[in-house]
């Protein structure tokens, strides 16, 4: 376990102010493997504010199952895959868990899914893990990819079926490696997903996370990226579109704590029917030594339709003012209608007119992803929700 991830255990002793105390600042947030440290659920507590324990199917409790589904592996060639026991030294290694519905998933998980990069793998070269969940009982998993000190590599992790999951996942990306990650959540209607995405980065390191969430009736998504030395660059960026009855939140954490980091946060939503509800909250922490920061982040949200909801909070913490650069932005709204008026001046119908705002608007995200077939995919899933909301 890297010296990161002691000091973060360590400040559930030094910073916690026992239960029912709310917290204040993210800095101040405890973080533990163990169920038991956390409390029961409230939305008194900031990380909870918008969504009650009985809608997590149980995924806050201690009886959980490790995870009976399928996972389907397409490995580049040099990279290896194992399941490693609980005890392995790499579990912990970039983060551990921040609430109670995470602990519950790394107790009940007793071995990992480990995808390993050697420093030999170059050239963006592809994995694909699909899991695929068949079981609406609460379930645990957790992942953990390790890339190589100079390796350069995509990992997609697609999310598909009918599930009641609390997953934990790790990248580990040692110095001057480069990971891409993009991680897909396609489930099927009615399923819960909490999912924890926690990233290391080394010296000179590149960490691009790209995160789509379109399934589902309650996906909840917390990537955090962590900085193990100076130099890292840390670009995450968001998709995500709500039908009607979905909630689906982000709440992304990025903590400079070395310097000379650099990292940029940009999510964008799509909102249709009547109480689908997104939540996105970016948290940054620019610690006392993190001299040199450069961090921006951004979230755009666009209600399509009457009756969705959009709650978007970013967030600065900042105890250094020797920093290249803090900022963010927010905005949530309807149509421009200077721009269907543009577009209907030039003979589009007003619904032609819409559908191609929201293409655009949401496309920048996807064309992030540099996967041709899975941007392909995820334009037509993109199509298939402004029909939807054409009907």
């Amino acid at each position: 376990m890297n010296e990161a991830t002691k000091t973060a255990q360590h400040g559930l002793s030094e910073h916690s102010h026992g239960f029912g105390v709310p917290i204040q600042t993210r800095s101040e947030r405890p973080r533990s493997t163990k169920l038991a440290d956390f409390a029961e659920i409230s939305t008194r507590e900031e990380q909870w504010r918008y969504i009650t324990a009985d809608r997590l199917g149980g995924l806050d409790q201690d009886s959980l199952d490790e995870f009976s589904g399928d996972i389907e592996t397409k490995l580049a060639e040099g990279v290896e895959s194992s399941w490693i026991e609980s005890s392995h030294q790499l579990f912990g290694s970039a983060g551990i868990p921040e609430d109670r519905v995470s602990a519950a998933g790394w107790e009940a998980a007793k071995a990992a899914y480990l995808i390993s990069i050697p420093s030999s793998v170059k050239d963006s070269a592809q994995t694909t893990l699909t899991i695929t969940s068949v079981s609406a009982d609460p379930a645990a998993l957790h992942v953990i990819v390790e890339a190589k000190k100079g390796s350069d590599s995509v990992v997609v992790i697609d999310h598909r079926g009918d599930a009641t999951l609390s997953e934990n996942i790790e990248f580990i990306i040692e110095d001057e490696a480069k990971l891409t990650v993009v991680s897909i959540q396609d489930w099927n209607e009615g399923s819960i997903h909490n999912g924890a995405q926690y990233a290391m980065l080394g010296r000179n390191s590149a960490f691009k996370h790209v995160m789509v969430t379109l399934g589902g009736a309650v996906v909840r998504m917390t990537p955090s990226a962590y900085f193990g030395a100076p130099g890292g660059d840390a670009a995450l960026y968001g998709l995500y579109f709500a039908d009607a009855g979905q909630y689906l939140e982000h709440r992304i954490f990025v903590d400079h704590s070395t310097p000379n980091c650099k990292s940029r946060v940009t999510y964008k939503g799509a909102l249709q029917g009547t109480k689908a509800h997104t939540v996105w909250v970016g948290d940054v922490l620019i610690r006392a030594a993190a001299e040199g920061t450069d961090t921006y982040e951004l979230n755009r949200n666009l209600l399509l339709t009457d009756g969705a909801r959009a709650d978007s909070v970013p967030n600065l913490e900042i105890e250094t003012g020797q920093i290249q650069g803090a900022g963010h932005a927010s905005a949530s709204g309807r149509f421009d209608d200077e721009q269907l008026f543009y577009l209907q001046a030039r003979g589009l119908s007003e619904l032609e007119a819409r559908r191609l705002v929201v293409r655009g608007f949401l496309m920048e995200v996807v064309q992030q992803i540099g996967v041709p077939e899975l941007e392909e995919r995820l334009a037509a899933s993109i199509e298939d929700e402004l029909e939807r909301s054409a009907s």
